[in-house]
């Protein structure tokens, strides 16, 4: 039965990962700026976390109606990791292989609308600067960044909305206690 529940996981993270590349590669082939737009990396958390909600019912349907918080967190989990694994991939790949010119001009606008930021923070001028020179010598899709990106923009936000969806969707067996 653990396997099974498992399986369920898979597939819904396998589903998102097809719906988040194909949003993706759709941004890509129109507007790469898209990537900067906060409204549409939201529509990225929302994808996952849907498909991610959808696989804890499954899952929880497939157990008999009951599914407990490490089973319903587990499903949660295995659904997001694949989906934002992949979509960083495919990322990885368009960025680095198939047109690093795109990576410049996103880090290029980036980086423009950081120094707003900061200017709008009254922030000094020539701290600013230093920050602007950091950044510029990254490579924002280098593996190493993309694999912290996974973790810190992706993992660790939608792991807190999946510990409180589990603590909701969790129903214990009582003939199991």
């Amino acid at each position: 039965m653990e396997k099974s529940f498992k399986s369920v996981a898979t597939n819904y993270g396998l589903y998102a990962a097809l719906a988040l590349t194909l949003l993706t590669v759709i941004a890509y082939a129109f507007n790469v700026e898209l990537f900067l737009n906060t409204m549409f990396g939201i529509s990225y958390y929302i994808i996952a976390i849907v498909f991610a909600i959808i696989s804890i019912v499954k899952a929880k349907k497939l157990l008999g109606g009951f599914i407990s918080f490490k089973q319903a967190f587990t499903s949660y989990f295995i659904t997001i990791l694949i989906a934002f694994a992949v979509v960083t991939l495919v990322s990885f790949i368009i960025f680095n292989f198939v047109d690093a010119e795109a990576a410049a001009v996103l880090q290029e606008k980036s980086i423009e609308k950081m120094v707003k930021v900061y200017e709008r923070m009254n922030l000094a001028p020539d701290k600013i600067a230093e920050i602007v020179e950091g950044m510029e010598s990254q490579n924002l899709f280098s593996l190493k960044n993309s694999l912290i990106s996974l973790v810190v923009n992706y993992i660790l936000p939608t792991t807190i909305v999946g510990l409180i969806v589990a603590a909701v969707m969790k129903k214990n067996n009582p003939d199991a206690e």
